[in-house]
């Protein structure tokens, strides 16, 4: 450590402020709004920590990082000493600290945060991550010998590349399938550039290459290949020297990890949803992040011209915040998000909020939408609106909404985004049928080993809990590799 600091003394520094594009500036570019901790803020925000003997923030991390062990390293100075001790327990660290909300996690568990504001955990992971990655590039772990066990991973999501690295380590055999033709699953089309640039996700991908992890994209396992296919044993891979030849669609897998999330958009059910104009917050954000539609004609996939347009924006949480800020730097005259309680049950993030109100997007509270209204071409025009006042909690802890009588009114819009969640893609569930599913379509599994009904074949993430957060879908990852490595092993 620096100079003795004492305990008293680190409770009196302030938490650090961390620098970010101005707001009238940022809302129309692409670049990111947090531009990081230099090495000053972070040595400062790192002595915040007082390094409890029994640290808390641990309980509040699903990867289980040693959170006061990698803060001490940055207090020192020792950067690359940190990353290192972060990366023991999560791989992809520049995502998480980027993405993953600390502030109900690891930082609301801080004993520093029971008189004062938290230890920025989650800024001095982004911190540190940045820092290797920018100074010596991303350095990857050594590997347990090869144990000759082949792993199917479904899903190259943050479940999928979690369970990877940590199955990787241990001496197996890895394929990661992915539906699409790029690598990341939703930190690739759901989070965009601004939040979580393509460029940070593709370096700690790469990092698992490194380490020997096999990537098959534009593979849609339940048609490309279903589970049972990628678990057949053929009967030439027993053959003497034809296991290592067999190739990745030709089955032999020793166990499928299913990590598909949970893609399949809802929608209102209102009439005049199946306008021009009205898309899914799915549809939306993989046009743009993805297939990068902002930047139309140079990438071929076009979007709604939102320019001078009037943007609604349909929900309250993280994704309705990422889709009515892109719309806000594509040019929106007015931007809303209409949501049918008030800000204070909002479930996005406090940042994400506050972010979106300093861009100048308008929040319309207390409003539930009824109906989508046309032109004679069959193209939106308005939205009618009724307002709302809350009443007891219901099933969700929240105050319900309540419509008030003759409160209807029409707010005219060009294009609406319908963000409020997502259900389980059902193609993995009809061509895998013994495989039990809840009535959302969820494959159940047991909650401490990740196993499912049908043996060699586990899931988790957002195809198990529903949609949640990153750092959520990586702690099942972790938790399925730990249960495949150990069913592997007993297997031998």
């Amino acid at each position: 450590m620096p100079e003795k600091i004492s305990n008293k003394e680190r409770m009196k520094i302030p938490r650090q402020i961390m620098p970010e594009q101005n707001p009238l500036e940022r809302r129309n570019n692409f670049g990111e709004v947090n531009l990081g901790f230099t090495e000053e803020l972070a040595k400062m925000e790192a002595l915040r920590c007082i390094q409890c003997p029994k640290p808390t923030c641990i309980e509040g991390c699903p990867v289980g990082v040693k959170i006061g062990d990698f803060i001490a390293l940055v207090a020192e100075g020792d950067f690359l000493g940190a990353a290192e001790k972060m990366k023991e327990d999560n791989l992809l660290p520049a995502i998480c600290g980027r993405v993953c909300p600390q502030e109900e996690q690891c930082e609301v568990k801080c004993v520093v945060g029971k008189k004062n504001e938290p230890v920025a955990i989650g800024r001095l992971e982004r911190f540190v991550a940045d820092y290797e990655r920018e100074t010596v590039g991303i350095r990857v772990p050594s590997l347990k010998p090869k144990t000759g066990k082949r792993v199917a991973i479904v899903g190259s999501g943050p479940a999928g590349l979690s369970c990877a690295g940590d199955l990787i380590q241990m001496g197996h055999d890895i394929t990661v399938f992915e539906a699409l033709h790029e690598l990341g699953g939703v930190l690739i089309y759901g989070i965009p550039e601004f939040r979580l640039p393509k460029s940070i996700v593709k370096a700690e991908i790469d990092s698992l290459k490194t380490l020997g992890v096999e990537f098959v994209t534009n593979a849609v396992i339940g048609l490309t290949d279903t589970v049972d296919e990628l678990m057949q044993k053929m009967a030439s891979s027993s053959s003497e020297g034809m296991d290592s030849q067999t190739s990745p669609s030709q089955g032999g897998y020793d166990a499928v990890f299913i990590a598909v999330g949970a893609g399949l958009p809802y929608f209102l059910n209102i009439p005049g949803e199946n306008l021009n104009g009205v898309y899914s917050s799915n549809e939306f954000l993989t046009r743009v992040n993805l297939m990068k539609a902002y930047r139309f004609p140079e990438f071929d996939t076009p979007v709604f011209n939102c320019k001078d347009k009037n943007i609604a924006v349909f929900g309250g949480g993280n994704t309705a915040m990422d889709t009515v800020r892109i719309s806000k730097r594509l040019g929106a005259r007015n931007a809303y998000i209409i949501y049918r309680r008030s800000d204070v049950e909002m479930p996005a993030r406090a940042e994400e909020i506050h972010h979106a109100k300093e861009e100048g997007i308008e929040f319309i509270l207390l409003s539930n939408p009824l109906e989508f209204i046309g032109d004679e071409r069959g193209w939106l025009k308005s939205v009618k609106i009724q307002k709302m006042e809350l009443g007891e909690p219901d099933s969700s802890g929240r105050r319900r909404p309540i419509p008030i009588p003759g409160s209807d009114y029409i707010l005219p819009i060009d294009m609406a985004v319908i963000s409020i969640g997502n259900g389980s893609n059902p193609i993995i569930q009809k061509t895998t049928p013994d495989l039990q599913y809840n009535k959302w379509g969820n494959i159940l599994v047991d909650e401490n080993t990740m196993k499912t009904s049908k043996k060699g074949v586990f899931a988790g993430g957002d195809i198990v809990t529903g949609g949640a957060t990153v750092i959520l879908a990586m702690g099942a990852g972790r938790k399925a590799a730990a249960s495949i490595n150990e069913f592997l092993n007993s297997e031998s």
